[in-house]
């Protein structure tokens, strides 16, 4: 059996968190991508903290909202408005500061920056003048929704929001209709009605969609049901069309998936007329699968 030694009396004791966090490394000429809470205040790291409280400035999206969430933990600091209407100009002046030797830090309204969100031009732009950028990993709806939906994939494909246009929705959802990996949209309530009717008239009704709305606030609600019934479902009570909305669903059959599903669809067929062992190597003449694996799939169908 393992046991644990002792440290030694010499040894120094170890830091508190937030004391070894503060004294980590955090150079200077660096723009700090810091993701923020999506709803909930106490979704923020205590790096993040750590860093907003050693900025010179605050790249934010809305300085009103930022000065708000600096406000809720007891910080104040220079903001610079950084969103999408303004984003080549903010970035030339947060590279000038930059090069000055200063840390700023980006902030989008909620999450992380740069992902439907503004932030990736100044972040190519920063990195384009041979400047440093740092990560701060934290809230994202996404991940959050992604996290809870309980669609089992290795893969996601991250959507963001749909065209507004119905033209130019209808096209992209089409285009992705072939898409094995999950899919996840975020949509803003005054659209998501008209949205998940468009997915459902697109995709096939049987798969699953998972509506999670006002992730990490009071009234965060996470739906899960068949693509058909997701309309019903909205329209059954006004408030479920309320809030910012993370919509996840679940990707088209694969090849394989669509090969077995036809092959139990012949298997099926053939056994109302034939013996086992006829039915298989029937469906393998068919569907071009192989004999055994039909011949044990029709056992198990025949058991049922």
């Amino acid at each position: 059996m393992r046991t644990q030694s002792n440290p030694s009396p010499d040894s120094p004791a170890p830091l508190p968190l937030q004391e070894e966090i503060a004294r980590q490394i955090y150079p200077g000429a660096t723009l700090y991508v810091v993701a923020t809470p999506i709803g909930n205040v106490g979704d923020i790291s205590l790096r993040a903290l750590n860093v907003l409280t050693i900025s010179d400035a605050v790249a934010c999206e809305d300085t009103r909202n930022t000065s708000q969430l600096l406000a809720r933990y007891g910080l104040s600091k220079p903001l610079l408005a950084a969103h999408e209407h303004n984003e080549r100009e903010a970035a030339e002046k947060l590279i000038t500061r930059l090069q000055q030797g200063e840390r700023i830090a980006l902030v989008s309204d909620a999450g992380t920056p740069a992902v439907s969100d503004p932030g990736a031009r100044i972040v190519d732009a920063v990195r384009a003048a041979g400047l440093r950028v740092v990560p701060l990993p934290g809230a994202s709806a996404a991940l959050a929704a992604l996290s809870a939906c309980g669609l089992v994939n290795d893969r996601f494909h991250f959507i963001g929001f749909l065209p507004t246009k119905s033209k130019q929705r209808e096209a992209m959802l089409e285009s992705l209709r072939h898409e094995t990996s999950t899919l996840v949209f975020y949509e803003a309530p005054h659209r998501i009605v008209e949205t998940v009717a468009a997915l459902a008239a697109i995709f096939e009704p049987t798969r699953q969609i998972v509506l999670a709305r006002e992730l990490t606030k009071l009234f965060e609600e996470i739906h899960r049901c068949p693509l058909a019934e997701a309309p019903a479902w909205l329209q059954a009570d006004p408030h479920r069309q309320k809030g910012e909305f993370v919509l996840v669903v679940e990707g088209a059959p694969s090849a394989a998936d669509d090969a077995s599903a036809e092959a139990e669809r012949v298997l099926k067929i053939l056994l109302a007329e034939c013996p086992v062992k006829q039915a298989a190597a029937l469906a393998a003449q068919i569907t071009g699968q192989k004999k055994n694996a039909l011949y044990e799939l029709a056992l198990k169908l025949k058991s049922e």
